[in-house]
């Protein structure tokens, strides 16, 4: 019985160390199988860390190989992937620049000279504004400057034309901060606005110049206007009268203005359409008075005489050189490819200074030139807007010269 006892607690013995074994090795199991989903949920995260710094390819590690290199991997896989995201920009702005044209500094002032002179004339009514960055186009990231510059060209008194030297910029400014998409009616609409504000100035007597306005006579008043805005890939000209804009592109003399002459067939026609008449008085005039058919002011000439300007848009291109604005004092006398060729001998300073020195009644800072951002022109563009001043007055020009000289390469 001793011996049954015995061999059953042996028996009993047995069995509770095999349960205990068990129960052990069962709870040994749990904690590995719990360690092992931890390591393999850091593993996880690891992972996705190192996807996330590629950004190309997922990165693939067993477990041995995770613990050892640790974060000294994602160091070495972060400046891969830096330096090959760098290869290849540079990969790409090389394939680029030989199909890409470079464009200006849009914060670089640009390069003009002008010059004004009275002339044979008794009076002065011509006049010249130019201003650097007067618009700024918002985009994504910057800003991107426009430059305006224009000649006003006045008849009957100075009154007109210095308004809308003062007054004509601010207009267009607001028209593209309305709506800068269409050029053509932006540009329509500054000058028809221009055009209500002189007729204003003439009716209510309001200008203090010799003209004096109380008399009727103040109602033939007005001027030319003939008006550039450059963006760094447009140049746009508006022009309304007989004033000109000349590009200069690889050599060639190209216009981008066309005078608005009494005689010219469309016009003929228009105003004779509107029940005027053009008379030939000393050249063709309208009603025998004007010599231009468009012009801002002139109350008594309307509806023969308009305001609307003519509007070009012209792509900038590597080969364009200069850009001449000139009032018709100059264009009388001097052709397109003669004013281009003049130009081009001062920007390549094939000129003789002395050439070149300011003529004795020449007013240009006077009160008829407004040019803002100080004194930042460019003395090649000086010298050569001065010589064409001077060779107008050399083949005698009988009207006011004024002329404002545009550097466009963008190499210089």
């Amino acid at each position: 019985m001793a011996e049954i006892c015995y061999d059953n607690e042996s028996v009993m013995t047995k069995t509770t160390s095999t349960v205990v074994k068990k129960t052990a090795a069962t709870t040994t199991t749990k904690r590995r199988e719990r360690s092992s989903s931890q390591a393999a949920r850091r593993r996880r995260m690891e992972i996705r860390r190192y996807k996330f710094v590629s950004g190309e390819q997922d990165a693939v590690f067993d477990d041995g190989e995770l613990q050892r290199r640790g974060r000294r991997e994602s160091t070495v896989t972060y400046e891969i992937a830096k330096t090959e995201t760098a290869k290849e920009v540079v990969v790409l702005c090389e394939s680029l620049s030989s199909t890409v044209m470079a464009l200006p500094d849009p914060d670089a002032y640009p390069k003009y000279g002008v010059a004004s002179v009275c002339g044979r004339r008794r009076e002065m009514e011509d006049a010249v504004a130019v201003h650097p960055f007067f618009f700024r186009q918002q985009t994504e990231f910057s800003s991107i400057g426009y430059h305006y510059c224009g000649v006003y060209d006045g008849h009957g008194c100075s009154h007109v034309a210095m308004r809308c030297r003062e007054r004509l910029h601010e207009l267009v400014r607001e028209e593209l901060e309305a709506d800068d998409a269409d050029w053509e009616k932006s540009m329509s609409r500054s000058f028809t606005r221009m055009d209500l504000e002189a007729v204003a100035l003439n009716a209510g007597g309001t200008a203090n110049c010799r003209c004096e306005l109380q008399r009727p006579e103040c109602d033939a008043v007005g001027s030319t206007a003939v008006v550039s805005i450059l963006t760094p890939e447009k140049i746009v000209v508006a022009n309304c009268g007989d004033s000109r804009a000349v590009l200069c592109r690889n050599g060639k003399a190209i216009p981008l203005s066309s005078d608005h002459k009494p005689d010219r067939p469309d016009e003929l026609d228009r105003i004779q359409a509107a029940g005027g008449r053009v008379i030939y008085w000393d050249g063709p005039r309208v009603l025998g008075v004007l010599a231009m058919s468009r012009a801002i002011g002139d109350n008594y000439l309307k509806p023969y005489v308009i305001s609307k300007p003519e509007v070009t848009v012209t792509d900038r291109v590597k080969q364009d050189e200069f850009l001449i604005l000139a009032s018709d004092g100059l264009w009388d006398v001097v052709s397109n490819e003669t004013a281009c060729n003049v130009v081009r001998m001062c920007l390549k300073g094939k000129v003789n200074s002395q050439l070149t020195s300011s003529p004795e009644n020449d007013v240009t800072g006077a009160g008829n030139v407004v040019v803002v951002g100080g004194d930042v022109s460019n003395k090649a563009c000086d010298e050569a807007s001065i010589l064409l001043t001077r060779l107008a007055l050399a083949r005698q020009s009988s009207d006011n010269v004024s002329v404002v000289v545009v550097d466009l390469r963008r190499d210089t």
